[in-house]
């Protein structure tokens, strides 16, 4: 099905942004009309954490935030506010990668490795052979051509003839073109830039020659008509017109015909110039801006006389300023012209001739990336991660690269896909991003939702079939993220939501109750649809559903019963995440009590709650800084005196591992950093083991589905195999295996920290229980990203009594986190020792 396609400044500025999931699952929120209730949910499409690094990884990857990214020197601006960073999320390919330095100087230390030989090289010859030559290659030109040579390698039978065409032309442009294109597609890919603040003199020595070329319009083959006959394969996107011909880039003379399109691109000075004559006020740049328009459209026809061409700072644009003026008094003596002509012919002396990028180029460009990082959430850092990752002086594991060309088997797929997705930016835009919703939102957003649900409902029997008959087991599961219905399954919960907020409850329960009925997408949700299910039943449902001769009574009982059974289905779900049980147990509990069952055939969940920590205070001497008047009061870190280790300042977490130390501990303080490299070093081999379609690059870290709720599926088998080892006491000699296979070539792993040391590690799985021990590592293997952050900040073992445990460090008025106490259920219900750590200040010293 086809979709409006949305402008590319409004589809990027949705990339990379996470959102907020709104579902009601009490009554009291829905009878209150208030803000959903917040549960901590793990949505297995988001992006992985910087927790898959070990601490000292930490430490030395300092990963810029978007709001902060360094603006290297060809990059550089008078205006840094243009810059525009599409994402502060990873790809899943970037997960799988080493943590690398990105910054500013490693991109000048790869452009710096240059060939003393003179003569050109390929771009595959450069990167083998680390040969550049000054002022022919970029680090983000070659990226840009790395990613579009592998995507047509590989899966070519994705773009028809035209598209094949620009790829040509393309290839054909000199270094200095493609190396403005590709910043300025890095940039604000939708805007127009000014030429003569785009200072790229490093790289391009006439930035107006080179816009020029990529101005110049280029021939495309005629593609057939698109009727009946015609297969979909060659048809175009809808939105993307190519026609006979083409360019790279528009330039602003004729395009630019708006005052508010103009407006945008002055700098604040700029603007005050032009606000004063035209006597409007404003106390910023945006109040300018409409005080300028409402004046534009009101008023009428002052000509230039009030212009003062003083104003303008040189000769070059006093003379274009009188050229523009003798060429327009004449026009102006005739006819009253509106003022929106006079103030737009003003503005562009101001900024000159512009560019900004064609909106067909850009769209394919755009979707040769998706292709190839598998995402849309690439930015300007997975361009050069790569790159620098594949010169990188590391060693990686050895496993069977298989960037399989089936990943968009078709074309038609790939086009729906994308389609898919931009919907789901839309709807997201809509519901999480402005703001309280009024009956307009919503109703927008369920007239998408019932344009996609008869798609949804073929697309989800195709994946079934697909499922049961043509895949390989477990090759399927990481296959079906690039599916539309994965995407489809986004908006059919969204708009099951919407439906609640319209107090359409019947038509909600059978949307539920289809999403609970397929088990291939979306998984991590079920238990939020299991809690909202039961919920409609034990409130709605009785008044909505015939009674079919029961009394009211009787009605509520039926659907009471209902919500039971909804509740005790989501329990023996094994796709239900373990975060909703909690809530599950408890409405079972309520129910049962309500509907007066037997003491005898009542559940017992007092096994299974959440355990609690036990309790332990350590007192130490903290320090305060006093506050200077001029500062105001931060939270933060708080300093302690490590009285144990020679007096010297040390964080809370350090001081209560001292205070351990005197107990016959040892210990780290790790947060997970310790089993994360047990998992690696255990489950090194099953990491690696061939998958269709989860290694695409020689450079991975780990497979591209470890993040994702398809990893525990599709390796079944060799992951139970590899517990049951564990369990039986095998530990020790699997970690010793691959530490003395690996430990020489420090081989780039997931989640290993060769740091540790190797006594220490082998003395811990000594220390640990074998079956304790399988049920960490089978809690990684279903949920590795889930599980990275919230456990508990100390990993301390015993050597003399052969135990081991976990203590959360909490200072005064610190709280425990849902992902913290679960993580505290997991262990304590595998057997293993948890402690609350409590730090008082016994004294505390002012400095």
């Amino acid at each position: 099905m086809a979709f409006q396609p949305r402008s590319p400044a409004s589809h990027n500025q949705m990339l990379g942004r996470r959102t907020r999931d709104t579902y009601v699952t009490t009554i009291e929120d829905e009878l209150e009309n208030a803000a959903a209730k917040r549960l901590k949910r793990f949505d297995s499409t988001g992006s992985s954490l910087l927790c898959d690094y070990s601490e000292d990884d930490k430490t030395r990857l300092q990963l810029p935030s978007p709001a902060s990214r360094e603006v290297t020197d060809s990059e550089a601006e008078s205006d840094q506010d243009e810059i525009f960073p599409r994402s502060s999320q990873q790809t899943d390919l970037e997960s799988t990668l080493p943590p690398i330095k990105t910054d500013k100087e490693a991109i000048a230390g790869y452009e710096a490795r240059r060939a003393t030989e003179e003569g050109e090289l390929d771009l595959r010859e450069r990167l083998g052979q680390r040969n550049w030559i000054r002022g022919k290659s970029s680090i983000y030109v070659d990226a840009f051509n790395l990613t579009l040579e592998t995507v047509l390698e590989d899966e070519s039978h994705l773009f028809n003839e035209a598209e094949m065409a620009v790829f040509r032309h393309w290839n054909k442009l000199n270094y200095e073109a493609q190396y403005l294109y590709v910043r300025l597609f890095l940039r604000k890919t939708a805007a127009w830039h000014r030429l003569n603040r785009l200072d790229y003199c490093s790289d391009v020595q006439d930035i107006s020659v080179t816009a020029t070329e990529l101005s110049n319009s280029f021939n495309l083959p005629t593609l057939p008509s698109f009727g009946h006959e015609t297969h979909i394969e060659d048809a175009p996107p809808c939105g993307e017109d190519w026609g006979t011909s083409f360019t790279f880039a528009d330039r602003s003379e004729g395009c630019i015909s708006t005052l508010e399109e103009a407006s945008s691109l002055l700098r604040l000075d700029e603007l005050k110039i032009i606000a004063k004559e035209a006597k409007i006020q404003g106390k910023n740049k945006s109040e300018l801006l409409s005080a300028l328009w409402r004046t534009s459209r009101s008023q009428y026809g002052l000509g230039w006389s009030g212009f003062r061409l003083s104003a303008l700072e040189n000769s070059t644009e006093l003379e274009q300023c009188e050229r523009i003026e003798e060429g327009t008094s004449g026009a102006s003596e005739r006819v009253k012209a509106n003022r929106n002509s006079h103030f737009l012919q003003k503005i562009l002396v101001f900024t000159g001739s512009c560019i900004r990028l064609a909106s067909a180029p850009l769209k394919l460009f755009e979707r040769v990336h998706l292709v190839f990082y598998r995402s849309t959430e690439w930015t300007d850092k997975s361009l050069t991660t790569i790159i620098l990752a594949r010169i990188s002086k590391r060693n990686f594991p050895d496993y069977i690269v298989s960037r399989s060309a089936n990943i968009f088997p078709s074309r038609s797929a790939l086009l729906e896909f994308e389609a898919s997705i931009r919907t789901q930016f839309q709807v997201d835009d809509m519901l999480e991003m402005g703001g309280r919703l009024n009956k307009e939102g919503l109703q927008k957003v369920r007239d998408i939702f019932e344009e996609v649900y008869p798609r949804w409902e073929n697309i989800i029997m195709e994946e079934q079939y697909k499922e049961d008959r043509i895949y390989e087991t477990g090759e399927g599961a990481y296959l079906r993220r690039f599916s539309p219905a994965w995407v489809y399954t986004r908006i059919v919960h969204k708009g099951a939501y919407v439906l609640g907020r319209f107090k359409e409850h019947k038509r909600e329960h059978q949307i539920l109750t289809e999403l609970l009925n397929q088990h291939l997408f979306h998984g991590a949700r079920r238990g939020a649809w299991y809690q909202r299910k039961a919920l409609l039943e034990e409130h709605y449902m009785w008044a909505l559903e015939p009674d079919e001769g029961r009394s009211e009574v009787e009605q509520k009982k039926h659907w009471k019963r209902m919500a039971l059974q909804t509740c005790e289905e989501g329990l023996q779900d094994r796709d239900c995440h373990l975060i909703y049980h909690y809530d599950l147990q408890k409405r079972i509990t309520k129910l049962e009590k309500s509907l007066k069952v037997a003491k005898r055939q009542q559940h017992e969940f007092g096994h299974v709650l959440l355990s609690k920590a036990v309790e332990r205070t350590v007192e130490g001497i903290r320090i305060e800084v006093e506050p200077r008047p001029s500062r105001k009061k931060k939270g933060g870190k708080t300093i302690w005196v490590d009285e144990r280790e020679g007096g010297g300042e040390c964080s809370v977490e350090a001081m209560s591992l001292s205070w351990y130390r005197d107990q016959g501990w040892k210990g780290y303080h790790s947060e997970g950093g310790i089993v994360r490299t047990l998992f690696g070093y255990l489950f090194y081999d099953v990491l690696f083991a061939y998958i269709p379609n989860v290694f695409q690059t020689p450079y991975q870290t780990c497979p591209l589905d470890l993040h994702t709720d398809a990893f525990y599926p599709s390796r079944a088998s060799e992951i139970n195999h590899r517990l049951m080892e564990i369990a039986n006491g095998d530990g020790g000699r699997l970690l010793k295996e691959v530490y003395d296979r690996e430990v020489e070539k420090k081989t780039c792993v997931v989640g290993i920290d060769w740091s540790y040391e190797i006594e220490d590690l082998l003395e811990i799985v000594r220390c640990f229980r074998g079956e304790a021990l399988a049920t960490v590592c089978q809690v990684m293997a279903q949920e590795y990203q889930q599980r990275g952050g919230g456990m508990p900040d100390l990993f301390l073992w015993h050597p003399e009594k052969l135990d081991v445990m976990f203590s959360e460090v909490k200072s005064e008025k610190d709280r425990l986190s849902d992902t913290q106490r679960l993580w505290i259920h997991v262990l304590t219900g595998a057997g293993i020792k948890v402690e609350l750590c409590n730090a008082v200040a016994k004294r505390i010293v002012i400095r």
